[in-house]
């Protein structure tokens, strides 16, 4: 008999790993409410995690066992009830169940004839969530990574538009031509965003911010004589809905009225705002939307599919394609009835996102969708309520959506101090691991900020939480 070959082995390894997989991946899965929400000694664990790369090789079986030790051991636990951190959603079953899925297919949604099925949920999904958030039926989608990504579209297709009222296609003859882009904004601008206009060619420093506080609120008066200054000249409009320290919004309505009066191209960076349209409690704060040009949101927050998970809505689908045009001899002709979503975003390699968001929205609905966002709403006012509550907890924001922002305060000290206080609070939490959440700052002050966006977080998970801070702040 001749030599064994390399497929052989690894369909054997494979059929091994599968049974162990199926004990191992139930194991994880029932206990993610039990696990710590962040190992406290990891750094300890992974001290000599580093190594050469083996010549040989150990096998797949303990490969996988050392990579669910190092997990145990040393691994954070976004998926549980005890993540406050940023703004990170879990995953419904349905959505945990077709993302496993989509990873055993290795489904590719570059274009139609890889998966068929793939490009069809892709496009059902995204159908579906421009009714959920009542955006234009006749506005094209994309799925991408997250925020970061799906800004990247909608702003690469805004900045198409403006080299467009130039006169010039900016995708094929750059920026160096063309003045500066006007880009409006409020002090809610995100991290992402900037970093998306850095890199299109922007630059950070030439957004115009129209603030009246240190928090950043939109100073509406001046953002209108900054509209009526552009002369008619095209700009960018960047509406935030749903800032990400205490979970305000800009007037998301005026803008978009005001924006329209003028040469704009209007953008609402929605991550995890937008989801405020599911819930008659909240759909206020996004009122309007429909009349802005590109809308943002991300899926792995309160859609809670796994990561990674985002969506870009634009109005015109031409500037998409023209964006991002991505052709060679043997890739398909581009064709907006059947989309190469590779050629209307930056990705070209492309895991079936569709698979998860397609299923949770199947599986759960409407109904289901506002459940959820109204359950992060309940704990939301429940635990703003508890703090208001709890001697030496404050409450520094009115909660306007699922981030409650608060700080330690046992009295006696001047805000100064308190900052100093909470941000070694900050780190003392993160250190014991029972909740990962992070600090951050309204205006100079610093402060705790709770985001609640996970399916799985209840009333107990956040009486808990107090009662953390109350223990740590003491010590």
């Amino acid at each position: 008999m001749g030599q064994r070959g390399l497929g052989e082995e690894f369909r054997d390894e494979l059929d091994a790993l599968v049974e162990s997989l199926a004990a191992n991946l139930t194991d994880v899965i029932r206990r993610t409410d039990e696990r710590l929400a962040l190992q406290p000694n990891a750094e300890q664990v992974l001290q000599n995690f580093k190594e050469p790369l083996p010549l040989e090789g150990c096998g797949a079986q303990v490969a996988i066992d050392r990579l669910i030790e190092l997990n145990e051991t040393a691994g954070g636990n976004t998926a549980g009830p005890k993540a406050f951190h940023f703004v990170i959603g879990g995953s419904t079953p349905a959505a945990l169940a077709a993302d496993l899925l989509a990873t055993a297919y290795d489904a590719i949604t570059y274009t139609w004839v890889l998966s068929p099925a793939g490009v069809e949920m892709e496009m059902q999904a995204l159908d579906w969530l421009k009714e959920i958030f009542e955006l234009p039926k006749e506005w094209s989608g994309v799925m991408v990574t997250g925020a970061t990504m799906a800004n990247f579209v909608c702003l690469a297709a805004g900045r198409q538009w403006w080299g467009e009222q130039h006169g010039l296609d900016v995708s094929e003859t750059g920026l160096s031509s063309v003045p500066q882009m006007p880009v409006l904004t409020s002090g809610f601008i995100h991290a992402s965003t900037l970093k998306v206009l850095a890199v299109q060619g922007v630059g950070r420093g030439n957004i115009q911010r129209f603030e009246k506080d240190d928090f950043g609120r939109l100073d509406l008066k001046a953002f209108a004589a900054g509209l009526e200054a552009l002369n008619g000249e095209p700009a960018l409009v960047i509406v935030n809905a749903g800032e990400v320290n205490a979970g305000e919004f800009d007037p998301v309505k005026e803008m978009i009225e005001l924006s329209r009066q003028h040469n704009c191209w209007v953008h609402v960076d929605g991550a995890f705002g937008l989801f405020a349209k599911v819930s008659p409690r909240t759909a206020h704060f996004v009122e309007g939307i429909e009349k802005a040009d590109s809308a943002t949101v991300d899926g792995h927050k309160w859609l809670n599919v796994p990561y990674d998970s985002g969506y870009a809505f634009v109005r015109d689908y031409g500037l998409m394609a023209r964006a991002f045009r991505y052709s060679a001899d043997y890739l398909p002709e581009e064709n907006s009835a059947r989309p190469t979503f590779g050629a209307i975003g930056p990705e070209s390699s492309r895991r079936a996102r569709s698979f998860a968001v397609w299923a949770t929205l199947k599986a759960y609905g409407r109904r289901g969708q506002r459940r959820l966002v109204e359950h992060c709403l309940d704990i939301a006012v429940y635990f703003a309520e508890r703090v208001r509550a709890t001697e030496h907890l404050e409450l520094m924001n009115d909660p306007k959506l699922n981030i409650v922002a608060f700080r330690y305060n046992p009295g006696g000290m001047s805000d100064e101090q308190l900052d100093e206080l909470n941000e070694n609070l900050g780190a003392r939490v993160i250190a014991d691991g029972r909740f990962l959440v992070g600090t951050s700052k309204i205006g100079a002050r610093t402060i705790f900020r709770s985001a609640f966006s996970n399916w799985r977080t209840r009333q107990e998970d956040v009486d808990e939480f107090a009662a953390v801070i109350l223990e740590l702040g003491q010590t």
